[in-house]
């Protein structure tokens, strides 16, 4: 069975909790960005009216087991529900034993509260070894536990238009949807933030385009770092060489814009070189697609980038590009516009 992805863990998680929430909810994982989401749902399960005396939300360091379990335990007040939300679970601390051990939350879980929903965030699950762990395992009928990992960069594509169309109803291009992940990494919180932008400024039309972002892009980055790698890619030194003395202008040669270039640009050869390198090992275009499981139609945007290159050239890119960022925090004699120009010579060699 193929493993569900975050996006389909936050799907599976969003429909259970409005339909028939469980008693006790584990969330965790190194991704925040859809535990965020779910605890904004969960605690939406109380209206805002009865918040006051049916909602708690308790932080593990500020609290301890004896504490929250009492919470939990207590009848809502006027109100069919209550809430109970725990972030750090596993620095649930005792005081000189006096207020119980984590340990205390097994024979909860075994029959808890029917008119409470407790959720239990953290980074890590407990040792599934453990007693613990495994009374809080979503084995148990009471419990559903959700793990969400950080996505790989190769899948963002996919996740924002998922995450486009599930949150606003709308059709992320794929060109469109490959620049965003670029320009801001698998930061999804500020990704979902970027993609709240495109949508806004699209207003009532439902297909999202490569122009839509170039055109918010250029609005709070005062730069187009999209327009310089297409000129890259045609590999148009002359052209590459005017649109970036533009970029400079525009930014008074500032040295953190040229950083983050250097970082943008790292990213798109990153793809680039994982490509070709599958190429040199003798895979076909099929096989590299679903080697790197990057979505199709991203994936054909990608290849036509990568057939720009040489395998031969990416040891050479990749040392201008670390040079470069050298050079950008102060390793270096040269001024800022001298290290994005010398940059994208050595790019086009």
């Amino acid at each position: 069975m193929a493993k569900k992805s975050a996006i389909d863990l936050y799907k599976e998680a969003l429909q259970e909790i409005r339909s028939n929430a469980a008693a006790v909810y584990y969330l965790y994982g190194d991704e925040s960005f859809f535990i965020d989401k779910l605890q904004e749902v969960i605690s939406g399960l109380v209206p805002d009216e009865q918040k006051d005396f049916n909602f708690d939300l308790i932080y593990g360091n500020e609290s301890t087991p004896a504490k929250v379990l009492s919470v939990a335990r207590s009848f809502p007040m006027m109100a069919e529900r209550r809430v109970v939300i725990v972030r750090d679970f596993l620095k649930l601390k005792s005081q000189e034993g006096a207020d119980g051990q984590l340990s205390d939350f097994e024979s909860y879980v075994k029959n808890p509260n029917p008119s409470t929903v407790l959720c239990l965030i953290d980074q890590k699950f407990p040792d599934r070894r453990t007693s613990l762990g495994k009374s809080l395992s979503g084995k148990n009928s009471n419990v559903s536990d959700f793990k969400f990992s950080k996505l790989d960069e190769n899948a963002l594509p996919g996740w924002i238009i998922q995450w486009t169309y599930q949150k606003h109803k709308k059709n992320i291009d794929a060109r469109a949807a490959q620049i965003l992940a670029q320009l801001v990494g698998n930061d999804l919180h500020l990704l979902s933030t970027e993609i709240e932008k495109v949508c806004t400024f699209v207003d009532t039309q439902t297909d999202v385009t490569l122009g839509h972002v170039k055109k918010i892009i250029g609005s709070y980055r005062e730069y187009s770092v999209i327009e310089l790698k297409e000129a890259i890619f045609r590999r148009n030194l002359d052209e590459s060489l005017g649109i970036a003395e533009q970029m400079l202008l525009k930014s008074n040669a500032d040295a953190g814009e040229v950083i983050r270039t250097v970082g943008f640009f790292y990213s798109v050869f990153s793809d680039v070189w994982q490509i070709l390198r599958l190429v040199e090992k003798g895979f076909n275009r099929n096989q590299i697609q679903s080697e790197l499981g990057i979505n199709p139609y991203v994936f054909k945007y990608k290849w036509q980038e990568a057939a720009q290159f040489k395998y031969s050239e990416m040891p050479g890119i990749f040392e201008a590009l670390l040079d470069a960022d050298r050079a950008a925090k102060g390793f270096t004699t040269l001024d800022t516009p001298s290290i994005l120009l010398l940059l994208i010579k050595r790019i086009l060699g």
